[in-house]
Order: C-alpha cells, then sequence, then structure tokens
C-alpha cells in the first residue's frame, strides 16, 4: 500500500484531508441533530398532548356523568313512572302530561346542555313539533341507530347525528336510559346534548387538533379535524386499558406516519385521542437539520480557504529550505533562511483551554438558571388554581342532591363545604381553636350521619382558649384514627375532646372508647397508631415549636385510647415568613 505522506504534496494532502473530514462532520452533526431533536419533540409533543387529553377527559367525563345521574333520577321519579304506567282517565293522564313536560322542561332550560328530551312510550299524547319536548311512540324506538345498544343494558350513548328544533337541523349526542318500575318495562328517556359544546370542550384551546371521543368499545362519538378511520387506529391501543399513552403509527402510500396519542381515565368509559402527523412534529427538526446543513457548506468553504492559506504558511518554510538545498554549492551564493519565526502554539493551546472551561462555566449557570425560572412559573401556575372551583362544585352538588331530596347528601356536602374553607384558611397554617374545633364538628357531623345514634362525642373547651391559635387540622386526624381503627369492629362509641391551660401553654385530650392501641389477643396486629395524618401532625408540631412540644398516645384503664397534645399558648398567629420558612422545611 502506497503512503500518500511518501508520494503527494503536502498542501493537498492537508487541504483534501480538511475538506473530507469537515463534510463527514457536517454531514453527521446534521443527522444527529434531526434524529435525536425528532425524538426529543416527539416526546415532548406527546407528553404535552397527554396531559392535555387527560384534563379535557377529566372535564368531559364530568359533564356526561352529569347528564347520566340527571337521567337516572329523572327516570326515577314518581310522576314520570306513574304518567308511563297509564292508569289514568283522559284528564287525568292530561294533566299528568302537562306536569312531565313541565318538569321535563325545566330540567332543560336549567342546564344549558341539554338541547332537548325525548320520552318514547306507549299511546303517546299529541306533542308540539317545536317544543324542546317531545312524547313520540316507542314502536318508533328501533328507527334509532343506537336503539340495539338498549338490548343487552339499560342505558346507551349515541354518537353524532342531527334533531330537528326550532333553529333548524341541531347536532346532537344522546343518551339514552330505560325507564323501568318494579322490572316493569314502561319506556325510554332521551336526553339529548349539544353536541357543539362537547365539541368545544374536545377542542378545548387548540385550534386546528385531530381528536376523537369514542366509549369503551371503541365506537367514534365525536371528532374534529382530520383522523383516520376507526380499523386504522383501533388495532394499535387497548379500550380495555385504563392506561394513557402515545403510539407511533406508520404511514402507506397514501399518508405519512401519525403520532396517536390516548387518554383513558379510571371510572370513565371515554377515550379522547389525538392524531398529528408525524411530518408536522419533526418539521422544525428537519429545518434546523437544514440550517445546519448550510451554516455547514458556509463552514466548509471558509475552513478549505483557511486551510489553503494555512497549507501555504505551513509549507512556505519548507520551500525555502528546499530552495536553498537546490542552489547550496560551495563557495556559491548562500539563501539565508528566515530567523522571526517564533512558533505559540502552545500559549494558544492555553488559552483555548481557558476559554473553554469559561464556556462551560458559563453554560452551567445559564443551565441553572433557566431551571429555577422553569420551577418558579410552574409554582407560579400552580398557585393560581382558584380553590372557589372546589366550593363551586360543592355547592352545585348540594343544589343536586336538594333538587333530588336527599336531604342527608345535601348535609354531608354542605359540612364538606365548610371543612374545605377552614381547611383551606386563604393559605394560613395557624387558625384559632374555635375555628379548629367547627372543623372537628362538621367532621363528626358527617360522621353521626352514617353511625346514627352510635356514635357520641362531647367537647369541652373553656371560653377563653377560644382565641388561641394552633397549627391547623391537628385534631381531625385523632378523631378519625379514633372512629375508623378504634371502632371498626364496634357499634358504638364515644369521643371526648378537652382542653385545659398549663401556664403557657396548652393541653389538648382526646379519649376515646375504642379498640386501644392494640387488638385482642386472637388477633395481635397492632392498631396503626402512625399513619400519615397522625405522623404529619407530629412533624409539623416539631418543625413549628421544637421537641418540648408534641403528641403522646397511651392505653387508657377503662380501654380505648388517650391521646394528649402539648401546644404553645400563642394568642396571635406567627408572622408568615416563619411559617412558610417552616413549611418549607415540611416539603
Amino acid at each position: 500500500m502506497i503512503n500518500p505522506f511518501k508520494k503527494y504534496r503536502i498542501d493537498r494532502l492537508f487541504f483534501h484531508s480538511f475538506a473530507i473530514v469537515l463534510i463527514l462532520v457536517i454531514a453527521v452533526t446534521a443527522w444527529t441533530s434531526y434524529s435525536n431533536s425528532s425524538k426529543a419533540l416527539v416526546q415532548t409533543t406527546s407528553h404535552y398532548q397527554q396531559r392535555l387529553l387527560d384534563e379535557l377527559n377529566n372535564e368531559i367525563s364530568t359533564r356526561l356523568d352529569m347528564i347520566e345521574q340527571i337521567s337516572l333520577s329523572t327516570s326515577r321519579d314518581n310522576e314520570l313512572t306513574t304518567f308511563l304506567l297509564n292508569r289514568q282517565d283522559d284528564f287525568e293522564r292530561y294533566r299528568k302530561r302537562v306536569s312531565v313536560e313541565s318538569a321535563l322542561g325545566n330540567l332543560t332550560y336549567a342546564i344549558p346542555l341539554i338541547q332537548g328530551i325525548d320520552l318514547y312510550m306507549d299511546e303517546p299524547m299529541p306533542s308540539d313539533g317545536q317544543s324542546y319536548i317531545q312524547f313520540r311512540n316507542i314502536r318508533d324506538l328501533d328507527k334509532q341507530s343506537w336503539a340495539r345498544n338498549l338490548v343487552k343494558s339499560d342505558f346507551a350513548w349515541s354518537g353524532e347525528h342531527s334533531i330537528p328544533s326550532v333553529q333548524g337541523e341541531i347536532p346532537v349526542l344522546s343518551f339514552a336510559r330505560k325507564v323501568m318500575n318494579e322490572n316493569d318495562y314502561l319506556g325510554v328517556l332521551v336526553v339529548h346534548i349539544k353536541a357543539k359544546e362537547i365539541r368545544a370542550l374536545l377542542t378545548g384551546n387548540s385550534s386546528g387538533s385531530n381528536r376523537i371521543m369514542a366509549d369503551s368499545g371503541g365506537k367514534q362519538i365525536l371528532s374534529i379535524g382530520e383522523t383516520l378511520e376507526q380499523s386504522e387506529w383501533s388495532k394499535w391501543i387497548d379500550l380495555k386499558s385504563n392506561n394513557s399513552g402515545y403510539v407511533h403509527i406508520p404511514g402507506d402510500e397514501n399518508s405519512g406516519n401519525t403520532l396517536l396519542v390516548y387518554s383513558r381515565m379510571d371510572n370513565s368509559i371515554w377515550t379522547l385521542l389525538e392524531f398529528t402527523s408525524w411530518k408536522q412534529i419533526t418539521a422544525s427538526s428537519l429545518e434546523l437539520a437544514e440550517w445546519i446543513g448550510l451554516i455547514g457548506i458556509g463552514a466548509i468553504l471558509l475552513v478549505l480557504l483557511l486551510t489553503h492559506y494555512l497549507s501555504k504558511q505551513f509549507t512556505k518554510p519548507i520551500k525555502q529550505l528546499v530552495s536553498a538545498m537546490k542552489i547550496y554549492s560551495v563557495g556559491g551564493h548562500r539563501e539565508e533562511l528566515p530567523i522571526d519565526y517564533e512558533n505559540e502554539f502552545g500559549y494558544l493551546f492555553s488559552g483555548y483551554r481557558k476559554q473553554n472551561d469559561r464556556i462551560e462555566e458559563l453554560y452551567l449557570s445559564l443551565e441553572r438558571r433557566y431551571e429555577q425560572q422553569r420551577k418558579a412559573e410552574i409554582e407560579a401556575l400552580q398557585a393560581n388554581i382558584n380553590p372557589h372551583f372546589l366550593y363551586n362544585m360543592l355547592d352545585q352538588l348540594n343544589w343536586m342532591a336538594i333538587d333530588a331530596g336527599q336531604d342527608e347528601l345535601s348535609r354531608i356536602l354542605e359540612l364538606m363545604g365548610q371543612m374545605f374553607r377552614i381547611g383551606l384558611s386563604n393559605g394560613a397554617s395557624f387558625i384559632m381553636i374555635s375555628e379548629e374545633l367547627q372543623h372537628i364538628q362538621c367532621y363528626l357531623e358527617i360522621q353521626q350521619l352514617r353511625w346514627g345514634d352510635g356514635l357520641e362525642y362531647q367537647i369541652d373547651v373553656a371560653p377563653e382558649l377560644q382565641e388561641i391559635y394552633l397549627p391547623k387540622l391537628t385534631l381531625q386526624p385523632f378523631v378519625e384514627n379514633s372512629i375508623v381503627h378504634g371502632f371498626n369492629k364496634q357499634r358504638s362509641g364515644h369521643i371526648s375532646i378537652r382542653m385545659a391551660m398549663l401556664e403557657e401553654a396548652v393541653q389538648i385530650i382526646i379519649d376515646d372508647n375504642g379498640a386501644g392501641l392494640k387488638q385482642p389477643e386472637e388477633r395481635p396486629r397492632s392498631r396503626r397508631t402512625g399513619g400519615y395524618g397522625i405522623r404529619n401532625v407530629r412533624e409539623r408540631i416539631a418543625g413549628y415549636f421544637g421537641n418540648e412540644y408534641g403528641v403522646t398516645l397511651k392505653e387508657r384503664e377503662e380501654g380505648g385510647t388517650r391521646v394528649e397534645i402539648i401546644l404553645p399558648l400563642l394568642t396571635e398567629a406567627p408572622a408568615q415568613t416563619l411559617t412558610a420558612s417552616l413549611a418549607a422545611k415540611e416539603g
């Protein structure tokens, strides 16, 4: 094999070697950049879309679950079933029809999501064709495409279809539920909801999205944008699984690759799918690779020119030496070699290394600042979550319970609302004892609604202690522990809460007559006394006040458990900066 350094000129070897290496480096860099950035973009896009679909799925499921619950409560309404039994005379039946139509109409007007309601029954009375409430003959039920889904089920959802209305044909989704009375099939209640509203929820803030809403059986209910056929995407995901995820669907000669992101939620029959063109996702990566290629071409031309210049500079002293050797002769003319070459490559290398170290330091500093900024933005976004959503939702549920005649459930929701307000306390870490007692009384009243007369409690707190401050949610874990673990084998139980002032401290004693800290000998498992809630209270007291205050649990001689809590006597809440710093340590 011929050694090129022995055959070819040095300047040409130097020039061509640099050219080949640079072309290979630029090509590999462009391809690696395209490949890695494409993968990163796909992962980022799929993660963002999956989180967005989970949020949309949760919101849509909430709306549609509300429609199902409304349909269930309406189908069990005594006046509706009495009307469908058709056992009245004509006048009474007409009066019942007017009453039922009014009730269904009020339901339609009260819930903007509902477009109208159809009631399929035997021998229906004529309806106003422009009315939102229609009484239809049950023999016409088979004409509906979704009717076959009711053969093996008491309820079913339909796909998007249109119904006539005053404004013309309106696209809707329909939920049908059988009306039963003591195993007698009386009719079918069909609630039409506005497809436009669900479509708006499915679209969210992402205009131009390609999404599908499907039920648990894979049937397409609603779609927006350009999507794949059901036969193409259904084989890539398991609709029986509750897991969300994404998959890369390879394309064919008619269509390119597609990224399919899907969302499945627990306790929900709905699956949301989003289709994104692979070419659309990787377009920026391809553009980046093209820019790298263009910059590389420019860099190659520039470096080749520089290489050509440097090669001349490197070969110049060699040529001078060769020239001097050619003209040398004994006693002849001598060509003087230059003496001004002082190579400082060592200094250049040292300066380059120092510059690289400096660039790395600056890069790490920028990376840390970016991470801090990103965390701060995330925390700011999380801090903007409005807790009033919880209050409003509980209030809506309360009104639904009142409308359904569920007074006990209504009272529970009202008590839960009070507990939420006290628990949030506008972000405060300390509240007055009076608020803490109100919170625990709400909890105990909820438990009494479940236990009936089997649960008794007594609270003995002096008035002068009512305005003393303590960390919020201090009592509730211990009371909950008594009910859940102490009374789990009993039909009744008694809880006593007492507070007393001890010099500069407050003593809180919680007694119960439950199973105690240990189970009977035949079941030697210990009662859990260090659950998350109790451990949280211990750690908060230690973090706020130190080890001289805390919690003690022990067996009572007469049976049950005694909890003793010692807290400092606080006549006002600690400074916000102190509580914030302590909360940060807890986190």
